[in-house]
């Protein structure tokens, strides 16, 4: 999961936020935002939005929607995050 090179706060963000909630359980995404930048946190959703599609993509972790895994490139609306596999919640 990690990567050599310069530091990604928004990916460390998800991805502990994400482990630290563990399987089965998601998290929303105004937590990462949150964790980034405190007090400009609506700022950071369009970046953590897309770092967890990239994520997603390379299978680290899972878009949710409804409780379901969806497709990285086409989802829409009210999302979560959570690790890979059984269905979030």
């Amino acid at each position: 999961m990690s990567e050599d090179g310069p530091k990604n706060p928004v990916r460390e963000a998800i991805l502990s936020l994400v482990e630290a909630r563990g399987a089965g359980k998601t998290i929303c995404p105004t937590e990462a935002a949150r964790e980034v930048s405190e007090d400009k946190w609506r700022r950071a959703l369009q970046d953590v939005r897309a770092e967890a599609v990239r994520l997603a993509k390379a299978g680290d972790i899972a878009i949710y929607r409804k409780g379901k895994p969806v497709d990285p490139d086409s989802f829409k609306g009210v999302y979560r995050l959570g690790l890979p596999g059984k269905g979030g919640g």
